[in-house]
């Protein structure tokens, strides 16, 4: 502290800084600002955050929440060096601005090329958050290699960014089969994370299908909300596969409430994330069906000869909230088709909607899927 001892201090600045050192000085003075715009307010900010005054921090970041937000502004902030973005006077306007940018970029789609063209920073927050709306988490993992291949022309540096910034943001356990395989063979992650993640993925598509939530908060609390479902178009399943003493796999498929309800209402058809099983490519579909609540299996790119035996059960909430065969039946086909849907079940919408209806558990309702192979 040789300003102690001085009748005047010295203060070094760069030419940049003047105006909002001038700023900052007045608000030391009068607790006021005079700067209305971002940029300026930004000034104060950086000259603030360098001679640690928490208060005109504080105040430039409310001013700057309560100003218009733009996805160019919002990416000013977010690359804002880290002893500000990780001040404690600036995490509400971090905050904000995060929030901004999830919910204007939620739709990776429809803004596909220029996401791609944004800094880490930005790529960062989008794939972050749980309200992402994409078909299926495959979506997630094709972009970040895709916005890393863009980016980084060399291998090495785009292993570097994924697994330091980006490889924790993607939801593992909700990948496809096919996709967790893709990854274990991924240039740009790291063999041994991928082999991790993938263990991961594999176990928890295994679990009881219908194990509480608190499995993602009490046993699993610090994995990057690897667990988080997000708001996908195809509803992710879970699938075990068997090969003795018949190629046979169970698909487990859960349905929301409220999503049960919007079929009815609104129409819409809702589709699980396809499954491959003896090289014949399904989904699920649940629509309403008359007045009813319909579920079907369909079957995409037939080719050739091929036979299975499904069966169809529900899980009921009484008495034992345990699975229930509905039936068991046979499919065969010797032409090739491009799709065919297969009707399992409908239930009168009176009976789903009910209030205590006893095909919701925990406001789930929980279908499962058996096919084997007969050929």
């Amino acid at each position: 502290m040789r300003e102690s001892k001085q009748s005047h201090a010295i203060l070094r600045i760069n030419d940049t800084e003047e105006a909002g050192l001038m700023e900052l000085l007045k608000f030391m003075y009068s607790n006021k600002l005079e700067a209305t715009t971002a940029p300026a307010v930004l000034d104060v900010l950086m000259v603030a955050d360098k001679f640690d005054v928490v208060s005109c921090m504080r105040y430039c970041s409310r001013l700057l929440r309560n100003l218009t937000m733009t996805p160019e502004t919002v990416l000013v902030y977010l690359n804002l060096p880290s002893t500000v973005l990780m001040a404690e006077a600036f995490k509400p306007l971090t905050i904000a601005a995060k929030q901004f940018y999830a919910v204007h970029f939620k739709d990776i789609t429809k803004f596909r090329d220029e996401i791609l063209s944004l800094p880490l920073a930005g790529v960062e927050v989008i794939i972050a958050s749980d309200d992402l709306q994409v078909m299926s988490e495959n979506t997630v993992y094709g972009f970040v290699l895709q916005w890393a291949r863009a980016q980084y022309s060399k291998r090495v540096d785009r292993r570097k960014i994924i697994m330091t910034r980006l490889a924790k943001f993607i939801r593992y356990p909700y990948l496809t089969h096919r996709i967790l395989t893709h990854l274990l063979t991924c240039k740009e992650f790291d063999p041994k994370f991928a082999q991790t993640v993938v263990a991961e993925a594999i176990s928890f598509k295994a679990e009881v299908p219908y194990k509480p939530q608190t499995y993602i908060r009490d046993e699993k609390p610090n994995l990057d909300r690897r667990f988080v479902e997000r708001a996908y178009t195809y509803r992710p399943i879970k699938m075990v596969e068997f090969q003795q003493p018949r190629p046979h796999c169970v698909v487990y498929l859960e349905l929301k409430r409220d999503l049960c309800a919007s079929l009815f209402t609104s129409g819409v058809v809702v589709c699980s994330v396809p499954f491959n099983f003896g090289g014949q490519l399904f989904y699920l579909k649940a629509q309403r069906y008359m007045d009813d609540f319909g579920l079907f299996l369909v079957i995409v790119e037939e080719a050739g000869a091929f036979a299975f035996d499904y069966e169809f059960a529900i899980r009921y909430s009484k008495p034992t909230q345990e699975f229930v065969s509905k039936f068991k039946r046979s499919y065969r086909s010797t032409v090739g088709k491009a799709v065919w849907s297969l009707f399992l079940f409908a239930i009168p919408w009176t009976h789903v909607i009910e209030e205590d209806s006893v095909y919701f558990i925990d406001d789930f309702y929980h279908l499962r899927v058996e096919l084997t192979d007969m050929l």
